[in-house]
């Protein structure tokens, strides 16, 4: 078995492609290192059957024999980072799709897209089901992220419906753990990143707006199941256990032993309320949950961190 995944050198791409290798399958990662960094890569980089291109696949996406599966991940995911490269964003939602939909139908494979919660915006539907279409400002600065993802499964519907590609949507929510870049501007690596460098504590708002955090393995295995069994539309990935901003700050001062303060700044434009999936579907098709706490999670994430912390 073969699969491609394209943004492999990325947080969520870096440990799919480990996985991947794990379970036997040759791995052909694409990134283009605008966002990704080739040091994700370090655990598989030279093991067989795996292969790294540094390319942009808005360019070209050329593969060589059979693939069985694609998975799309290619897009800058933080804040911070789609509102640096909102152009680049945009193209990795539009014509990177394309081009990873028309490798999928020349190879006759199955193609999986990393969607996002941020499909459903600001929700005014709490928890969010897949069949809830969404509260999303088109035109607001968050749009180049939001829309790129809308359109991206539109995409993927239309070669389902008429052209016959297997297509797998995972809305992926709130997701952290080791390899996050510390400066992406996620709340998970800000707050431990402030938490380890013994400054205050930054929350936005009021912090009582929700977040729901899954552990990356837990994502990670969710994504293989979609991957390999037959669902139709799109299949929430993400922890239900829902925290306010303002508690999980105080767990990771709990958590780090740092003596910091917390401060609170204005909520940045369009930041949704409220995030907890409702994953009944990936329960009953893909007997999937998460099985790792928050706590626990956090405490692998914390060492993580800490480490890299130490080698700056």
């Amino acid at each position: 078995m073969r699969a491609v995944v394209t943004g492999g050198a990325g947080f969520l791409g870096s440990h799919l492609c480990e996985k991947l290798l794990a379970k036997g399958y040759a791995v052909t990662a694409f990134d283009s290192l605008i966002t990704g960094r080739e040091s994700n890569l370090e655990p598989v980089a030279d093991l067989d059957g795996f292969e790294f291109r540094r390319r942009d696949i808005c360019e070209s996406l050329g593969v060589e024999g059979d693939v069985d599966l694609v998975f799309h991940l290619a897009s800058p995911a933080s804040p911070f980072d789609y509102l640096k490269y909102p152009i680049e964003t945009l193209r990795a939602g539009t014509i990177g799709t394309l081009n990873c939909l028309e490798l999928a139908q020349k190879k006759n494979c199955v193609i999986l897209l990393a969607s996002t919660s941020e499909v459903y915006g600001d929700p005014l539907e709490h928890p969010q089901r897949e069949e809830y279409w969404g509260n999303v400002n088109p035109i607001g600065v968050r749009s180049v992220y939001d829309e790129a993802k809308r359109v991206s499964e539109s995409m993927m519907m239309a070669y389902h419906r008429e052209r016959g590609v297997g297509v797998r949507i995972a809305r992926i929510f709130n997701t952290y753990g080791p390899r996050m870049k510390l400066d992406d501007g996620r709340v998970v690596p800000s707050l431990i990143g402030q938490a380890l460098r013994g400054e205050d504590l930054t929350v936005f708002g009021d912090g009582t707006q929700t977040r729901s955090f899954c552990y990356v393995s837990d994502l990670i295995e969710g994504l293989l199941r979609l991957a390999e069994r037959e669902v139709e539309g799109p299949v929430n990935l993400g922890n239900p256990e829902e925290v306010s901003i303002i508690d999980f700050a105080r767990l990771v001062l709990e958590m780090t032993g740092a003596g910091s303060e917390v401060i609170f700044e204005d909520l940045p434009k369009d930041d949704p309320r409220a995030r907890k999936p409702d994953i009944a579907k990936a329960r009953e098709f893909l007997e999937w949950q998460p099985v790792v706490d928050l706590r626990k999670g956090l405490e692998l994430t914390i060492d993580w961190f800490k480490s890299k912390l130490d080698k700056a």
